[in-house]
């Protein structure tokens, strides 16, 4: 049976589930709160849980009012990019020197030559984002092989229209969506465990959930939250 709870003015959809554990998320746009419950589990528990994550919960609703949907960049003076979760105020400079791109406290300041147009600068922050990306990737990477005692052969960092990563077990390889550099980091860290655990197991069974529970107890949730935001469109496992 379904219900609803008050959290002094936050609302929280209670769905009973044949499920084993409790299951919080906080969903974009508007910061809509969900849980979902085991079915034999008491109202009086459930609000319990949400009242010990309701510092949790204030911070999600905050971030989901800072983050844009993911509209069409114009690459203008003050537009805004995100960087790791952070919101930045793009800022276009000129000057006849090599194209660089670096970050202040609230600015992603890119210098480019005069000649230079939106699309040249496209081009030149998604380089950029994919070196953030390489520069984060080696200690998540060699850690999540450290525990699952692998090895990943060969990683590609590409514009992915469907998916946050993907892996091919058959030669070691994993794919990583360049979107993620946008993200929190946390999403990065997901991502790369998923994909490194299908070399242990590559279907989505009990055997890799029962690896995931392990390794990262709150996967599901991280799922469900990086499943929500914009780009790419559409699921993930």
């Amino acid at each position: 049976m379904n219900a609803e709870l008050d959290l002094g003015g936050i609302v929280v959809e209670v769905i009973r589930k044949d499920i084993k554990n409790i299951h919080l998320s906080v969903n974009p746009p508007n910061g809509k709160v969900r849980i979902s419950a085991p079915e034999s589990m008491e109202l009086d528990a459930i609000r319990a849980f949400a009242l010990s994550k309701l510092l949790w919960i204030k911070e999600q609703q905050r971030k989901h009012q800072l983050q844009e949907r993911d509209i069409p960049r114009e690459y203008l003076e003050r537009e805004s990019h995100w960087i790791w979760g952070k919101r930045y105020l793009l800022s276009i400079e000129i000057s006849d020197s090599s194209p660089t791109i670096t970050l202040t406290h609230d600015k992603l300041v890119v210098t480019v030559r005069p000649s230079s147009d939106a699309n040249q600068i496209k081009l030149l922050m998604d380089e950029w984002y994919r070196d953030q990306i390489r520069e984060a990737l080696p200690d998540v990477l060699a850690y999540w092989e450290k525990i699952l005692e692998v090895k990943v052969e060969k990683v590609f960092i590409q514009q992915m229209k469907t998916k946050w990563g993907g892996c091919t077990p058959g030669n070691a390889s994993i794919r990583l969506n360049t979107e993620l550099a946008k993200k929190p980091k946390q999403f990065l860290e997901y991502v790369v465990l998923h994909e490194v655990a299908h070399l242990v197991e590559p279907t989505h069974g009990e055997r890799f959930q029962a690896i995931m529970d392990q390794c990262m107890p709150n996967w599901r949730q991280i799922r469900d939250e990086l499943n929500r935001l914009p780009v790419p469109h559409g699921e993930w496992n």
